[in-house]
């Protein structure tokens, strides 16, 4: 009796799911606790296993949205080994095994989806091949290992044979060109993809942010001379002896917690009419992935040592670019830190996660000439931004927030002695 793949329930909230990739293909022999396909929803991106062995049948399509529990493949364990008979003929005495014919069919719309495997081109690429009437076996791919990428499909050459095929060739919107035209260097295209499942939450949650909370930034500005010479003078017996990088980002959270525990209104929110406080910390750390910005959550990052929050920091940052976050591990979360820095931001205004009430947005460190008792000096600054809700947030509880970080982050023992 065949088994049915469903959709997993991975979150009280999540109720759909976009089907991101198949690892397996109609016919594939499948074994038990094998990974089947990739779900994305608008939080993490789960892969979902077989849960018999079995031959596999697909149901839904690449791309596809689902329902939680809905029938997404099929698993049928009697057929499990078995595979199709060739066809024999009998030529004068011994049987002879005659390899079936494959049809050749013409590319569609249908089969470019599909054709290749996905071992040459991904499924972004395959669904612009697939709408652009073009055969991947024609094109020649620039990416890894040979893969065809979306940049390789917008090429002339690669639209060229199928244009020909086809008798017409889309270009400009609204412009059709004669059979075997090719499209000029200076024409303008433009292309339209669905949000994913993540980019629509993210867009939903900021919006929601926007009309419901009363957001103000603050700012201000810090000397990393102290931070960044204590980085220096330790980062090598700190790798050495907890195996992880001395990085800035867990000293600014471990200097945010400070802050929290002389402000706790910035690490509570208001739900109805009521101000949740949080006695606990449960910080934010936003890392940028390919399919968009999530925040996996240190807990209890207040217990932990420098060494073990800089630990759980970089193991979240890659399991989020890497796709494999679960929703647990970003859900929830008292306060989050944001680090535009990295990308080059100088200054910033970051937008609140609901349904927190604060949001630290570090900076670039770029060396600028400040005035140190009395006299001008080029020391390495950073700018920091605090973006709170003005409802249960007064600003200056938020001033006075920011000017703590400041004073534990120039002067780093402070965050030892807690004062």
């Amino acid at each position: 009796m065949a088994v049915d793949v469903r959709v997993p329930s991975v979150g009280e909230s999540v109720k759909e799911a976009r089907i991101l990739k198949w690892h397996k293909k109609t016919g594939d022999q499948v074994l038990r606790d094998q990974v089947i396909c990739e779900l994305e929803t608008d939080k993490a991106t789960v892969e979902v296993v077989a849960e018999s062995a079995g031959r596999f049948e697909t149901i839904k399509k690449e791309g596809d949205t689902v329902q939680v529990g809905e029938v997404i493949a099929r698993l049928d364990p009697a057929a499990q080994g078995q595979a199709a008979a060739p066809a024999t003929a009998k030529v004068g005495g011994p049987e002879v095994v005659a390899a079936p014919a494959a049809p050749v069919a013409p590319v569609t719309a249908a089969t470019a989806l599909t054709q290749d495997g996905g071992s040459k081109s991904g499924p972004a690429a395959r669904r612009l091949a697939a709408e652009s009437n073009i055969d991947l076996s024609t094109v020649s791919g620039t990416g890894k290992g040979g893969r065809v990428t979306k940049a390789d499909l917008m090429t002339p050459a690669a639209a060229s044979p199928i244009a020909s095929q086809a008798g017409v060739l889309v270009a400009d919107k609204g412009t059709e060109k004669v059979a075997g035209a090719v499209a000029s260097q200076g024409e303008r295209r433009e292309r339209r993809e669905p949000m994913t499942l993540l980019r629509k939450r993210i867009a939903e949650r900021l919006v929601y942010a926007q009309n419901t909370a009363a957001i103000l930034t603050t700012f201000n500005e810090v000397d990393m001379t102290a931070v960044m010479a204590l980085r220096t003078q330790y980062k090598d017996a700190f790798k050495e002896k907890y195996g992880v990088s001395l990085g800035f980002m867990g000293i600014f959270v471990k200097a945010a917690i400070e802050g929290l525990k002389a402000f706790p209104a910035i690490n509570g929110w208001i739900d109805g009419t009521d101000i949740v406080y949080h006695d606990y910390f449960d910080i934010g750390v936003a890392v940028s992935s390919d399919r968009g910005l999530v925040v996996p959550v240190v807990r209890n990052a207040d217990s932990l040592s420098l060494a073990e929050t800089e630990s759980a920091i970089g193991t979240y940052a890659r399991k989020a670019r890497d796709g494999k976050i679960t929703v647990d591990e970003i859900t929830g979360g008292t306060f989050t830190v944001s680090n535009g820095g990295v990308f080059g931001s100088l200054l910033s205004t970051p937008i609140l996660n609901p349904p927190q009430s604060g949001i630290l947005g570090m900076h670039k460190i770029q060396e600028r000439p400040v005035a140190i008792n009395g006299q001008v000096q080029i020391r390495p600054m950073m700018y920091l931004a605090l973006s709170y809700d003005h409802r249960i947030v007064d600003g200056r509880e938020a001033v006075q927030f920011l000017v703590k970080i400041k004073d534990c982050v120039e002067d780093p023992a402070r965050i030892l002695l807690g004062v």
